[in-house]
C-alpha cells in the first residue's frame, strides 16, 4: 500500500467543459409538469433556465480556484485513494477536526466555514476555538477514487478516517457530519472512541420505539409528520439509489441536465429555502456542487453508498454511542430528534440546540449559525 500522502490540485481539462456546453446544448426535454409547482419534480422552466445559466455564464475556474486556494491531498486507504482538504490553523492550541459531508453535498458546503473554523481570531473570534480541519470527499464522491468492489460501508469509512487522522499525525480527534457525513460519525463514535475524543452531528439518528412515540411533544409531532413527509413523498431516490445505483448511473452520468435535476431538486427539498434554492443558495453555489458530482462522472459511484448501508441504517439496531456529543437541530433537516429521544442512544450529550433557521446542507445555508454550534459543542469537551 502506498501510504504517502500526495498533494492534489484541481485542474480539469478544457475539453471537459467544452463537453459539458455541448452536451446541454444537445438536451432533448421533457414536456412541462402538469401541476404548477414543485411536486412532480423540479420544474422544466427552471431547469433550463438554470442549465442555459451553467451553458453560457458559469465560471468553474473561479470554483477550482477557491478549491485549490485550500490545502488538497490525495492518499491510498484501504485499496482506495481518498482525496481531502487539510486546512491547518495558525494558533498552536488547535484541535483536529474532520468534517464530512453527505449527498447530493460535497466538501463545497464547507467553504464558507472554513476560515472562520481555523484562524476564528481574523473573525471575530476566540483563538481557544481554532480547528486543524480535515475535509475528505467520501469514497466514490469527488475526487476521492470509486470502490471496485463491495464492502465500503459507513463503519470501514470511520475505520479509514481514523487511519487518515493518524497518517496527518492526528492521534486523537473530533468528528462532525450531517447526512452520509453524519452515519461516518456517529459510526466514530462507536468505534473509533479511543482516538475521537467527541463528535458532533446535525442528523442524528435512534431507534424510535412506540414507547418513545407515546404522548409526543409539539416538536415531536413535527418532527413525526417530517419522517412520514419524507417516506411518503421525498425518498424516492433512495430506493432507486439502495436498490439499482448502476441502472440510474447510465442516465446521470450522460446527462449533464438530468445530474443537475437529480441533485437541485433536492436542494428545493431540503434547504430552509421558502420555495426556491435560490433564496438561500446563489446559482453559482448550486452549480458547484452539482460539478463535484458531475466532472468525476460519479453518479453511480456515490448512489452506492445507498447499495451499501441504506438498509442498515434503517434496519440494524443503532449502537449506542458514548463520546461526548454536540447535536444541532435545524428546522428543514429531514430527520429531527428531540432531546429525549436523543438521549435513548448518546450517552454524554454535552451540547444539544433547536435551530430557527436552517436545513439539511447547514454549513452551506447557515455558516455562522453552524460555526457557532460547532464552537460551542466541542468548547464543552476541552
Amino acid at each position: 500500500m502506498n501510504v504517502a500522502i500526495r498533494p492534489f490540485k484541481f485542474d480539469v481539462p478544457e475539453t471537459e467543459l467544452d463537453d459539458l456546453r455541448r452536451r446541454i446544448a444537445q438536451t432533448r426535454w421533457p414536456e412541462r409538469e402538469t401541476p404548477t409547482d414543485w411536486s412532480q419534480g423540479i420544474p422544466l422552466a427552471y431547469t433550463r433556465e438554470i442549465c442555459e445559466y451553467w451553458r453560457t455564464q458559469y465560471d468553474w475556474r473561479r470554483c477550482e480556484a477557491a478549491l485549490n486556494a485550500q490545502p488538497q491531498f490525495i492518499t491510498e486507504i484501504d485499496g482506495l485513494d481518498i482525496q481531502f482538504m487539510h486546512a491547518l490553523s495558525p494558533h498552536p492550541g488547535a484541535r483536529p477536526l474532520i468534517m464530512t459531508h453527505g449527498w447530493p453535498g460535497s466538501v463545497i458546503e464547507f467553504m464558507k466555514v472554513i476560515g472562520p473554523l481555523t484562524d476564528p481570531v481574523a473573525h471575530g473570534g476566540d483563538p481557544q476555538d481554532a480547528f486543524h480541519l480535515v475535509c475528505p470527499s467520501l469514497p466514490g464522491f469527488g475526487y476521492s477514487g470509486k470502490p471496485t468492489a463491495t464492502g465500503w460501508t459507513l463503519e470501514r469509512i470511520g475505520r479509514a478516517w481514523t487511519t487518515l487522522m493518524a497518517r496527518l499525525g492526528y492521534d486523537r480527534y473530533f468528528a462532525q457530519g450531517g447526512d452520509w457525513g453524519a452515519g461516518v460519525t456517529m459510526s466514530i463514535g462507536v468505534t473509533e472512541a479511543a482516538h475521537c475524543e467527541g463528535i458532533h452531528t446535525n442528523m442524528p439518528l435512534v431507534d424510535l420505539t412506540p414507547a418513545m412515540i407515546e404522548d409526543p411533544t409539539a416538536f415531536e409531532k413535527s418532527a413525526l409528520a417530517g419522517f412520514q413527509h419524507y417516506w411518503d413523498w421525498d425518498s424516492g431516490y433512495s430506493k432507486e439509489q439502495s436498490t439499482r445505483p448502476q441502472t440510474i448511473g447510465y442516465a446521470l452520468v450522460d446527462s449533464a441536465v438530468g445530474q443537475a435535476a437529480w441533485i437541485l431538486e433536492k436542494f428545493w427539498a431540503w434547504t430552509d429555502c421558502d420555495g426556491h434554492p435560490e433564496n438561500v443558495l446563489t446559482r453559482d453555489e448550486l452549480l458547484d456542487n452539482v460539478m463535484m458530482y458531475w466532472l468525476p462522472a460519479a453518479a453511480a459511484s456515490s448512489a452506492r453508498m445507498y447499495w451499501e448501508n441504506f438498509s442498515a441504517i434503517l434496519l440494524q439496531p443503532k449502537r449506542p454511542i458514548d463520546v461526548p456529543t454536540g447535536i444541532s437541530i435545524y428546522p428543514h433537516e429531514i430527520f429531527r430528534l428531540s432531546k429525549r429521544w436523543a438521549e435513548t442512544r448518546f450517552s454524554k450529550i454535552v451540547h444539544y440546540n433547536t435551530l430557527d433557521k436552517g436545513g439539511h446542507f447547514a454549513a452551506f445555508e447557515q455558516p455562522a449559525h453552524f460555526i457557532n454550534e460547532i464552537r460551542t459543542a466541542f468548547r464543552a469537551m476541552r
